[in-house]
């Protein structure tokens, strides 16, 4: 716990030390790079940083890499469960885990290990994001928020209803798949975007962005309404309990991450008993991280700058190392309660869930085997048509209805350089449903067959919408296009232009 200044219990440097003070951060602003500054063994000059480390991080910060894994990562499973050692993926994934503390015993098998217990990582990140959007973010404000609210709701509605019009005639357990088209897969769609530079505006990639938020927030709610069974209220109970005790830790102003640990561990567990999908444990932790820092900018800019001024007196004193030390400690905790726990744990997690906890969902639960089936039986049943056709033609028909009747009825705007034809685009990429459209699927059905068909539904429609979004988007002109077709309708020439008269 980090408690605040108490201007009444300390003493401030003088005017000289404050000058010395601005000096060295001056001299420091003019000095190396930020990873010169602080350096590491992946900044340095040796040959495995320099040929393998960063590279990799080089390619963690492109946009569309997380996309590149969890797409390689898919790939990897259908080469897997359709190989000549296919049989090894399954008997792989459904190797049982067990574990046992005290009276409390957990028993799955390694898939639901990563949906129920990876997964909650990836949803926590979710959640973070989310609670940054509300309160900070592009849904904060409620004409910036209606739009692509709107918009995902009619991306949600429509595959839906498409997706029980194709399946209404099997009835049974086929008609509970009615949320798989739903989902918008952030990765996969902002990965499509990034691939179009200047193509795509800015304001159009926040609409996108925030129609993929205001999306998750729509597949959690149906995930915890629809998708849940067998409910012990007294876990939930329990669970709920469990978060009334992070709000009031909070509150009270406890600040050490690894109590949160401790506790959200537990309230993962309380949910996963209580019949409600453990996943959604993490969201709820996610919306409960607060936005706020502890220190504000100018607190930390004060604070700091007035422990750095009392460096030369106490190196000066015989116990100089142990007073170094202390402030530098000091200084420590002050730089990191100057940043909010929602940026930290963001900034800290969402490298694990974009590069390691959905690459390896994807990697149990993308592998479908097609080798000893009918292929084209499967890709044509009532369920895969369902979900295909309803990521393709439902998130494109409901986005683009949607967004036009909020456009015209003016509760909604445009976005700035944003068309019709963006739009359009827009909302067939928003069809690529690939990671919640496959956590679904292993919710709302128990049989292989359709498990199998509507992977393929979703494999197939995601392709095509990602397809086709791309090439609407990728037949628009960039502003250097724009600018030089305008050049030339007026008349004027481009890079040429008449020499200056010699200046007499």
């Amino acid at each position: 716990m980090v408690t605040r200044y108490d201007e009444s219990k300390s003493t401030m440097p003088d005017t000289g030390s404050i000058a010395r003070a601005t000096s060295v951060v001056d001299s420091m602003s003019k000095g190396p790079s930020d990873d010169r500054i602080h350096q590491t063994w992946v900044n340095s000059d040796r040959s495995v940083p320099v040929r393998f480390v960063r590279p990799f991080v080089r390619f963690t910060e492109i946009a569309a890499s997380s996309g590149i894994v969890l797409l390689v990562a898919a790939v990897v499973a259908l080469i897997w469960a359709n190989g000549p050692f296919g049989d090894s993926y399954d008997r792989f994934w459904h190797t049982h885990f067990e574990l046992s503390i005290g009276g409390l015993h957990f028993s799955e098998s390694l898939k639901h290990v990563v949906n129920d217990g990876l997964m909650a990582i990836f949803f926590f990140v979710v959640g973070l994001e989310i609670k940054r959007e509300l309160v900070v973010g592009d849904l904060k404000d409620r004409k910036h928020a209606a739009l692509p609210a709107i918009a995902a709701l009619g991306g949600m509605i429509v595959p839906a209803l498409i997706f029980v019009a194709f399946v209404a005639g099997t009835g049974g357990e086929a008609t509970r798949g009615w949320g798989i088209p739903m989902a918008t897969d952030i990765a996969f769609s902002i990965g499509v975007i990034s691939l179009l530079g200047s193509r795509v505006s800015a304001g159009a990639k926040l609409f996108l962005l925030a129609l993929a938020i205001a999306d998750d927030i729509g597949a959690i709610a149906v995930i915890a309404i629809f998708y849940t069974t067998d409910l012990s209220l007294g876990y939930l109970a329990a669970a709920i309990g469990g978060l009334g005790l992070v709000y009031v830790a909070q509150r009270v102003g406890i600040r050490a991450l690894g109590f949160y640990w401790v506790l959200g561990i537990g309230v993962w567990f309380l949910v996963f008993e209580s019949g409600v999908h453990a996943t959604l444990a993490g969201v709820a932790l996610g919306l409960l991280t607060p936005v706020g820092a502890w220190y504000s900018d100018a607190e930390y800019f004060q604070r700091s700058r007035w422990i750095l001024s009392r460096y030369d007196l106490e190196s000066a004193t015989p116990r100089s190392r142990e007073r170094v030390d202390s402030s530098a400690l000091t200084l420590a905790a002050i730089a990191r309660e100057s940043v909010s726990p929602l940026d930290r744990l963001e900034r800290s997690l969402h490298p694990w869930s974009a590069f390691a906890v959905v690459p390896i969902f994807a990697l149990a639960n993308a592998g479908v085997r097609v080798v000893d089936v009918d292929f084209v039986a499967v890709a044509s049943s009532a369920v895969s048509l369902g979900v295909g056709v309803g990521l393709v033609v439902g998130k494109l028909a409901g986005i683009s209805l949607f967004t036009w009747i909020a456009v015209r009825t003016g509760i909604g705007k445009l976005p700035k350089r944003t068309g019709w034809r963006d739009i359009f685009g827009l909302a067939a990429i928003a069809g690529i449903g690939f990671t919640v459209s496959l956590f679904i699927t292993e919710l709302a059905f128990e049989s292989e067959i359709l498990v199998s068909q509507a992977k393929i539904g979703i494999f197939i429609g995601s392709g095509l919408a990602g397809v086709i979004g791309y090439s609407i988007l990728r037949s628009a002109k960039t502003p250097e296009e724009k600018i030089e077709e305008g050049r030339q309708l007026l008349g004027i020439e481009g890079a040429e232009t008449a020499e200056a008269p010699p200046v007499s």
